[in-house]
């Protein structure tokens, strides 16, 4: 499966209990936070190194700065269906030989295609790092686009839509939340692409994206593992270096046109319960060291869903039973503008337009009432204790540099991210819920059940922020 990622995550949820060894446990990733090197070649690929030895593994990640933002109307998808092309070989690796040598090195690969980027990855033993990059150059620059690989490959992607999103009334309400909250911006389109664009396309389609956008100028390589930098700066030079730099398209400022009122839809869809789904607008971090809001609004997700005894979980769930579940999240590093969700399953009786009096009456709560300092200090704890338990992982400390860089920021500011995460005040959580979480900036998305088909799955999970691909 490569899957392609949502923007909407929500802060993780670590038992209370952990938390009195936060301290202890930020002191080891500081210790054990690595080196990060960087080098830029002369055809303008960015190279990025994170040495960490705590174990003989290497993770490998090619991030191109082109996702679905990126499209056109007409030729929505494509960006996700050359992510799949990419595995259809090139004269030195044939079709399907990719994920063989890198299974037969013992290493294990995939890919995903995101709104604002696309890259691919593998996790191997530290000797066959070479083997990666030599490959991924390879694709970079000679990959082969057939019309009967073409052909296959975009009706597997048309498969996957309607499994993934036709078949699902949970996404195809996300995805339609998605298209009223953002009017005039490219985040309108879904990444998977609208079918009647999957229909049409071309393997002409696919061959110019690829020309466009797949260029080492327009690429990162970030490599974290037990490596020697220098040695990882030599091997790109030598597989890297000879791909020629290209013009890149000129790339027109787009943004979202100010919302001036409450909008609202309604989904009929084959389902077992309702789902309500709530977005706001709300502005993206651009510069670490002088935005405030967004790190307020980081916040301001984790008092409403930080933890089991967050504020909604708490007050609908578990006190006024409305809802099964719920949930609120919001991400900052974008390219384009961000969006802050809730998004919740009433419980079997309930009405959807109940659960969202209740969940504004929260939201009033929290803005009349503003937030005490024992759950600030709480709530901090837990999204700051999400941040060191990812540098546990190799892969998402690579992650977590590209998805920085391809945002168009500098990963060495995620220092400057923690620092001003444990700065948020009661007060600034108060203003941005004040501030932001108004009807004129929501879109309220509603799926109203109809009767489930005898032949059809039941869906009964909320996959709002979950993951698909094939």
């Amino acid at each position: 499966m490569r899957p392609h990622f949502s923007r909407l995550t929500k802060p993780m949820k670590i038992p209370l209990a952990t938390l009195a060894a936060l301290t202890l446990l930020a002191a080891f990733a500081s210790s054990a936070r690595a080196e990060i090197v960087e080098k830029t070649l002369v055809n303008g690929l960015k190279v990025i190194v994170k040495t960490d030895r705590r174990a003989p593994v290497v993770v490998n990640q090619v991030w191109y700065r082109a996702g679905s933002m990126d499209e056109n109307y007409g030729v929505t998808g494509v960006a996700h269906v050359l992510e799949h092309m990419m595995f259809k070989g090139t004269k030195d690796t044939p079709s399907g030989e990719f994920s063989k040598r890198i299974a037969a090195a013992g290493g294990r690969e995939n890919a995903f295609t995101n709104r604002d980027h696309t890259a691919y990855f593998q996790t191997l033993q530290k000797d066959r790092l070479e083997l990666a990059m030599k490959l991924e150059a390879d694709r970079m620059a000679n990959l082969i686009l057939s019309a009967d690989e073409f052909a296959k490959e975009i009706n597997v992607v048309m498969e996957e839509r309607r499994m993934r999103t036709e078949d699902n009334p949970h996404s195809r309400l996300y995805e339609a939340m998605m298209a009223a909250a953002y009017q005039t911006h490219p985040y309108h389109h879904p990444v998977i692409g609208w079918m009647q664009d999957l229909k049409n396309m071309t393997v002409d389609d696919a061959r110019q994206w690829y020309q466009n956008w797949y260029a080492p100028n327009n690429a990162t390589v970030v490599i974290a593992g037990d490596v020697e930098p220098q040695q990882v700066f030599t091997w790109a030079e030598k597989y890297y270096g000879p791909l020629a730099a290209r013009p890149l398209p000129v790339r027109k400022a787009v943004s979202e046109v100010a919302q001036a009122g409450l909008r609202q839809l309604i989904l009929k869809a084959p389902a077992k319960l309702p789902v309500l789904a709530l977005a706001w607008q709300t502005p993206r971090l651009l510069d670490p060291t002088r935005d405030s809001d967004p790190y307020a609004l980081e916040i301001l997700a984790g008092v409403l869903d930080g933890h089991a005894s967050a504020r909604l979980n708490q007050s609908l769930v578990r006190e006024k039973q409305l809802a099964t579940e719920v949930g609120a999240g919001y991400d900052s590093i974008s390219r384009g503008p961000a969006l802050f969700m809730v998004d919740a399953t009433p419980a079997e009786g309930q009405s959807a337009a109940a659960v969202e009096k209740a969940l504004k009456d929260e939201i009033a709560r929290l803005v009349k009432e503003g937030v005490s300092e024992n759950e600030l200090k709480r709530v901090k704890a837990q999204v700051l204790a999400s941040q060191v338990y990812q540098q546990d992982s190799l892969f998402y400390q690579a992650m977590l540099i590209g998805e920085w860089t391809t945002a168009g920021m500098d990963y060495k500011d995620r220092e400057t991210r923690y620092a001003r995460l444990k700065e948020v005040t009661a007060e600034q959580v108060q203003a941005v819920a004040k501030k932001y979480l108004v009807d004129d900036r929501l879109t309220v998305a509603v799926l109203d059940p109809q009767p489930l088909p005898t032949d059809k799955p039941k869906f009964g999970v909320n996959p709002m922020g979950g993951r698909h691909g094939r």
